[in-house]
C-alpha cells in the first residue's frame, strides 16, 4: 500500500525536467499540477520562467495539461494566457482527472508524466493510475488549510520511506523538525 505513496522521480522544480530527457524515455505528455508546482500556491499568474517552460516543452513535442483540485476560476486565469488545457476541480488522487488528461492528449499511460508536490494527492493518484510519477519540491513553505493537513500524512509517510531506505534524496530541515 504505501508504494503507491513513492514518487518513480523526485526533482527540485519542473526545471529540471527535460523534454528531451522525457522524449528518450517515449513521454509525449506532461500532467501537472498547479499550486506549488508551477507557481506559489497564492499567485495568480504564471511566471516568465514558467511561460519560457511551456513553451520549450511545446517545442519539442511534449504537450502539457494542467490537473489541478482548485476550482474553476483559479485554474482558468492561470491556464489561458499558457494557451494550455486544464483540469479544475479534479479531485486527485481520484483518477478520472488522469483518464480524462490522458484522453485529451491521446497517449498511452507509459508515453505520461505526473508532475506535482504533493504526495497525497499527485503521486498517489498518478501511481494508481498506472503513471510515471515526478515530485518536486513546494515553491513555498506555506499552504492552504487542506494541504497542510494532507502534508502532516506527507512528511510521515517520508519518513518511514526514508528509514526503510526507499528514498534517497533528504527532507528539508523544516519538515524534520515538525
Amino acid at each position: 500500500m504505501l508504494k503507491n505513496f513513492l514518487p518513480n522521480e523526485h526533482v527540485d522544480s519542473v526545471y529540471d525536467i527535460n523534454p528531451l530527457v522525457l522524449k528518450d524515455k517515449g513521454i509525449k505528455g506532461v500532467i501537472t499540477d498547479l499550486d506549488n508546482t508551477l507557481v506559489a500556491w497564492d499567485k495568480p499568474d504564471a511566471t516568465e520562467e514558467i511561460v519560457e517552460w511551456f513553451q520549450l516543452m511545446n517545442r519539442h513535442g511534449i504537450q502539457v495539461i494542467i490537473a489541478s483540485n482548485n476550482n474553476e476560476n483559479r485554474v482558468k486565469l492561470f491556464s489561458e494566457p499558457l494557451d494550455t488545457t486544464f483540469i479544475h476541480s479534479a479531485r486527485k488522487p481520484l483518477s478520472k482527472a488522469f483518464k480524462k488528461a490522458q484522453k485529451e492528449m491521446n497517449v498511452k499511460k507509459d508515453e505520461l508524466v505526473v508532475v506535482g508536490d504533493q504526495i497525497m494527492t499527485d503521486v498517489l493518484g498518478g501511481n494508481l493510475a498506472g503513471i510515471h510519477t515526478i515530485l518536486v519540491v513546494p515553491i513555498v513553505e506555506t499552504d492552504g488549510f487542506i494541504t497542510k493537513f494532507n502534508r502532516k500524512i506527507e512528511r510521515r509517510i517520508l519518513k518511514w520511506m526514508k528509514r526503510k531506505g526507499k528514498i534517497e534524496w533528504e527532507e528539508n530541515s523544516k519538515d524534520d523538525n515538525s
